[in-house]
């Protein structure tokens, strides 16, 4: 059961309005993955086995639901949302050379490198497919300039590796490419179906942008608090890869230069001992890196929340709160 991944918090309860669709996706899945060549069987089945939140569906289908669709083209949609996000995670784990996903292996680490990028461009391709099929050129649109997007932002964190001196805009400027567009999107194509007018299709994409945003705070975050168990990846892996994130962008900002030009060193070395995390660790937690992201999280998912006034109350809206309440109390 969708909500049963949710139990304990609002979202169980939230999730419910679409507890059929969710599950209808989780079928659609099965339909769409179907391919002669074994291996992409034996990928896709692992990777869409091992659970996820199926945030981005959830919110295709909520917002649709908020302007009264009750159609038939929401599921596939909706489907098609989380392949690209797949698609995504399976590119961005060989990137950065991940061992760990939802707290299980990696593809990658299964199958090989090779594998997984080609699995990857396989739910590209069959993203792209159903979109035709849908045949509304409003969501291909969309959904082509967020793939697009995506791939920009990638290559943005890319060539900001390893850059002490990366300002909190530029790096908010990463996640909007690389995480909050495609929830933002996933927002607006239900906008779409439920046929919005501009202005309420525009408040929703900001809701979901918005809410992108923190989500990947709160990941940033957890990367320097979390254990793999809660977090379902490598601790400490951002900081391997070079990955200057905000926690360290606020410590950078406020520890002396001796510090910098330990955090330097640490960042530069092409393996990272328990040691030298646990240096940065220290540092982030002194200057409190942590606790000016979550605030800065927290100020998205207001100013998310803000976003829905401009609808009338219903247990859609209420839901969409929930979902936005979850993502700031999330552990993993």
């Amino acid at each position: 059961m969708a909500a049963a991944r949710y139990r304990g918090c609002g979202m169980e309860a939230a999730l419910s309005l679409i507890e059929e669709d969710l599950k209808n996706v989780e079928l659609q899945f099965m339909k769409d993955l179907h391919s002669n060549v074994s291996l992409i069987r034996k990928v896709t089945e692992y990777v869409f086995s091992s659970g996820g939140k199926r945030i981005r569906p959830a919110l295709l289908l909520l917002s649709a639901r908020l302007f009264g669709y009750r159609g038939d083209r929401h599921v596939p949609l909706a489907s098609v949302i989380e392949f690209i996000h797949t698609a995504t995670l399976l590119h961005d784990d060989v990137v950065d050379n991940a061992q760990l996903r939802r707290g299980i292996a990696s593809a990658n680490t299964l199958w090989g490198n090779e594998a997984s990028v080609l699995v990857g461009d396989y739910l590209f391709s069959k993203s792209f497919s159903i979109m035709i099929a849908d045949g509304d050129l409003r969501i291909l649109s969309a959904l082509s300039a967020a793939t697009t997007m995506i791939a920009e932002g990638e290559v943005l964190q890319l060539i900001s590796s390893t850059d002490l001196d990366i300002t909190e805009e530029r790096y908010i400027d990463v996640v909007k490419s690389k995480t909050a567009i495609l929830l933002a999107t996933a927002c607006q194509a239900g906008a779409i179906l439920g046929n919005a007018s501009p202005e309420l299709e525009a408040a929703l994409k900001s809701f979901g942008m918005e809410l992108g945003i923190a989500f990947q705070l709160i990941d940033d975050t957890l990367d320097y608090t979390s254990s793999e168990e809660q977090f379902g990846k490598s601790i400490g892996h951002d900081l391997e890869e070079g990955k200057i994130t905000l926690p360290l962008i606020h410590t950078l900002r406020n520890c002396t230069s001796a510090e910098r030009d330990a955090i330097s060193a640490i960042i530069g070395m092409d393996s990272l001992l328990k040691d030298d995390f646990a240096k940065v660790f220290d540092l982030v937690h002194r200057y409190g890196g942590i606790d000016y992201s979550l605030k800065v999280a927290g100020n998205y998912i207001d100013r998310s929340k803000s976003r829905l006034d401009v609808f009338a109350d219903s247990q859609e809206k209420s839901a969409l709160k929930s979902l936005a309440d979850y993502i700031i109390t999330r552990q993993r």
